[in-house]
């Protein structure tokens, strides 16, 4: 194991010399908790920023909610999104809204223009601006206030560390991770929320546990099948067009829940039989440290674990080529200088 936490993952050539490196770590953990294969340290402790959105949505789940206000499947996706703020997330959003007595102005996520450049484009030639309900993050805004409101609980400060929403979300989530909950280190996301940062290792096993909960508590794993299978089946909500969340959901054939978050974090729970018949779930979680803001080594490092561990066949891998593992360098008369490419090989446990 390196000294340092992050190692070389992804590379950069032109011509044949090597030009850029992006470094950074991953652990695969099971079920059970055993860690399977890693690079780099997989202790290492970072946050996980929109990773750790279908967890936020787990105590509101396991309260009942989604019955309570009759949440169809895409909506329960919507709330775990990143979502690009399209017209159909827009009004997903809203309709979910309308169900919990909602309104979008009680929305603290703040306002930014939709990721989708369509849309995006549509709403300026139409003079109009976004509003609360076109950020990636209004669907786990709406869940919250809906779990607030389920429960008669304040609305207005429910972003508060210690509002009865985010201390059951805490809980719920550190469970997840095998740790006391004053184990997790807090702090404030970009949609103003509370966010956990915890090592890579008990982030993979949450997502393992979320992909497959049998050995949790009753209305626990119910909630968490709820949740994963939400999400598999709405790709569309989780992302958008486009993004690299989505198409890999759709390229799993219902077997990996993904979720990607700022600076860089990934996380993909692989369902049981995703490597096979009778292989065990598994919990993936990738840290690139630089941030990757271009988003050019995550995806790439993610299919690479995933091919490494045999989770993808090459009719998958043929699906996902513009996302990697290896993508030609284009200049701007489009002829190929060079190649980004993954650099690693997991340490099998």
């Amino acid at each position: 194991m390196s000294k340092h936490p992050y190692v070389p993952l992804f590379e950069i050539t032109r011509g044949q010399t090597l030009e850029s490196i992006h470094f950074g770590a991953a652990a695969v953990v099971d079920s059970n908790g055993k860690l399977i294969a890693s690079v780099g340290d997989p202790q290492v402790v970072t946050f996980m920023r929109s990773s750790a959105k279908p967890f936020q949505a787990l105590p509101f789940i396991e309260a009942g909610g989604d019955k309570t206000y009759n949440l169809s499947a895409a909506e329960i996706a919507l709330i775990c999104s990143s979502h690009s703020g399209t017209d159909e997330h827009y009004l997903t959003a809203h309709n979910l809204q309308a169900k919990a007595g909602l309104d979008e102005s009680q929305l603290m996520c703040g306002i930014h223009p939709p990721y989708d450049t369509a849309t995006s484009n549509a709403l300026t030639q139409r003079g109009e601006e976004p509003t609360a309900n076109r950020h990636n993050c209004s669907g786990k805004h709406t869940g919250m206030l809906a779990y607030a409101q389920s429960q008669s609980w304040p609305l207005q400060n429910y972003l508060d560390q210690e509002h009865p929403v985010q201390r059951a979300i805490l809980n719920s989530f550190a469970a997840l991770c095998g740790l006391p909950p004053d184990q997790v280190s807090q702090g404030i996301d970009g949609c103003s929320a509370p966010n956990f940062a915890v090592p890579l290792y008990r982030a993979a096993r949450a997502f393992a546990l979320l992909a497959d909960p049998s050995s949790l508590p009753q209305g626990r794993a119910a909630a968490c099948h709820t949740i994963a299978q939400s999400m598999v089946s709405h790709p569309e909500m989780v992302g958008g067009p486009g993004r690299f969340d989505t198409q890999l959901i759709k390229a799993g054939n219902g077997k990996l829940v993904v979720k990607g978050g700022a600076e860089g974090y990934q996380c993909v729970g692989l369902l049981p039989g995703a490597l096979g018949k009778d292989s065990p779930a598994l919990g993936i979680a990738i840290k690139i440290s630089d941030g990757d803001h271009k988003l050019r080594a995550r995806p790439a490092v993610t299919i690479e674990v995933l091919r490494q561990l045999g989770a993808l066949s090459p009719q998958q891998l043929s699906d996902l080529k513009d996302f990697g593992p290896a993508i030609p360098v284009y200049n701007w008369r489009k002829l190929v200088v060079g190649e980004s490419h993954p650099c690693f090989t997991l340490e099998r446990n």
